[in-house]
């Protein structure tokens, strides 16, 4: 059976974002040259969902759809299902799979407290004790989605020294950056660092960083520090060998998706989609 994997990105109206889903792409080729890994994103790009799809399913009998996505809304919900129930009328003779999303797993864990450690030497290693981290995640509607920030903050907060671990979110929902870093400086905290839970740059990633620059000069007596979202490594690819074994039934796989859930068009009419960037 021919194959073609499909990676599908998020889109980022900065090309840096896109181009490093790309570089990823030809990483990943790199460790499996014998694979056939093409990409596509869900939006502000030359490659959309439906493209990416015809373009796979064009040179292969089987298509694997694995959303390179952090946490679980809307599009991962309801829109790539939605664009592969249209593959699917479009070409019957192909069997289109949909693999999970990256989720809340030990890999993104450790790739998260490996930006925090970088982050904690540019401050000279201060005491864990006094200094909080700010889990910083895009935001959504989708109220499992801000779940999975929540989660992953509690996981780093369980597995490594710091005191105190909180999250928030760039725009959509609450808590704020700047709320949360106030909220620190008033429990004491002599350090903070802002971890980005982003997979790639873009303009998101652009704004957090002038976010921090305006809240050093705001709190001079906190010595704040920005981490480096997670980029284009091996534990991401690992994870992603992960999810492919996953959709060709190599190993269990904990959760399936709303790919066919007969509930997901009703509940498509009813949220809102927010633009991240």
């Amino acid at each position: 059976m021919s194959e073609t994997i499909l990676l599908i990105g998020h889109g980022s109206r900065e090309t840096e974002g896109n181009q490093e889903v790309e570089d990823f792409a030809d990483y990943w080729r790199t460790k499996h040259p014998e694979e056939r890994i093409e990409v596509c994103f869900i939006e502000f790009a030359d490659i959309l969902l439906d493209t990416g799809l015809e373009r796979a399913a064009q040179k292969a009998d089987r298509v694997i759809a694995l959303p390179l996505i952090l946490n679980a809304a809307g599009h991962v919900k309801m829109e790539i299902p939605g664009h592969l129930e249209k593959a699917r009328k479009r070409f019957p003779q192909v069997r289109f799979v949909y693999g999970r999303h990256l989720g809340c797993d030990e890999l993104v864990l450790k790739l998260l407290r490996m930006r925090l450690h970088s982050a904690m030497v540019s401050l000279d290693l201060p005491d864990p004790k006094n200094t909080g981290v700010i889990l910083l995640g895009r935001g959504s509607s989708d109220q499992s989605a801000n779940g999975e920030v929540a989660k992953m903050a509690r996981w780093i907060y369980e597995t490594t020294r710091h005191d105190l671990v909180e999250y928030a979110f760039t725009g959509v929902t609450y808590p704020r950056l700047e709320g949360v870093v106030q909220k620190m400086e008033k429990l004491g905290m002599k350090q903070v660092v802002v971890l980005p839970y982003y997979l790639f740059t873009g303009r998101l990633i652009k704004r957090i960083t002038n976010q921090v620059k305006r809240l050093q000069g705001q709190y001079p007596q906190l010595a704040i520090a920005q981490a480096n979202y997670l980029g284009v490594n091996d534990k991401l690819v690992e994870l992603m060998n992960q999810r492919l074994a996953e959709a060709r039934g190599d190993q269990p796989t904990p959760m399936m998706e709303c790919d066919g859930c007969k509930f997901r068009e009703i509940a498509q009419a009813h949220v809102p989609h927010h633009h991240h960037e």
